[in-house]
């Protein structure tokens, strides 16, 4: 398959990329960050993803999509928020990355919509969650939102599920790849203290999302994701990986 992209993910998509046949086209390219993103970043991407797309239409070939499973999604959706559900993003990001769907599935090119929520693992960007709390813990204070919740998936999990979604050839679907399980900042921070053995000042805000992603539809798709552990302790695991993998030393 041909990975259109440098990052973080589109790095964890190569070991497979022999897998899966040169008509599947990955676009692990674009906006990655929900905050403090320019609007020339939302245009390259926007720009990026039409002549992609355009590409796979003229070509025959199948383009695979990432978009949000995020608060900037799905922030308003009451109870676990499916992919059917009507959404109004609550985010310049969100909103963003649904207008980004909308014209993927008006291009005329075949598809697939992953909405993702928070991966974790060796080699992401030092801006995201676990590695931008893992920096300001080692220098001794971490600044924690009261109400913020976020869903973790290790992306090794991440990527299984990629293979095992490819391979079913789905065309016009989209899909939550998430754990299901929504934890609150405050306990990523208690279980990353315990095991980086390190003694931490917590400082406060008020503020922070808070919501729940639906995997019925992942689950059914993906048998194999009950091999991979999601349920409330998932996270721990998640973040085990991510302390072990980095070689981080815990106490």
């Amino acid at each position: 398959m041909e990975i259109v992209g440098r990052g973080f993910l589109a790095r964890s998509l190569r070991p497979i990329s022999h897998l899966h046949p040169d008509a599947v086209v990955v676009l692990a390219a674009g906006v990655s960050w929900a905050s403090g993103v320019s609007e020339a970043d939302f245009t390259r991407e926007r720009d990026l993803l039409d002549s992609v797309a355009a590409r796979c239409a003229a070509e025959g070939r199948h383009l695979l999509f990432f978009s949000t499973a995020s608060s900037g999604m799905y922030g308003r959706v009451r109870g676990p928020a499916r992919e059917d559900d009507d959404v109004t993003p609550c985010s310049p990001y969100g909103t963003h990355k649904l207008a980004l769907e909308e014209r993927l599935r008006s291009s005329g090119a075949a598809h697939l919509i992953l909405r993702l929520s928070h991966l974790v693992g060796p080699g992401q960007p030092a801006h995201q969650l676990v590695p931008s709390l893992v920096d300001q813990m080692g220098r001794g204070s971490v600044t924690v939102q009261r109400s913020a919740s976020r869903d973790l998936v290790d992306v090794d999990d991440v990527v299984r599920v990629i293979d095992r979604l490819l391979a079913q050839g789905l065309t016009g679907t989209t899909v939550n790849v998430a754990s299901g399980e929504s934890v609150p900042v405050d306990r990523i921070v208690d279980h990353l203290q315990d095991r980086l053995g390190l003694s931490v000042v917590r400082e406060y805000a008020d503020g922070g999302s808070c919501h729940q992603v639906n995997v019925d539809r992942l689950r059914a798709l993906v048998p194999e994701v009950e091999d991979m552990g999601f349920s409330p302790d998932y996270y721990r695991r998640v973040l085990d990986r991510f302390v072990s993998s980095v070689g981080l030393i815990s106490g």
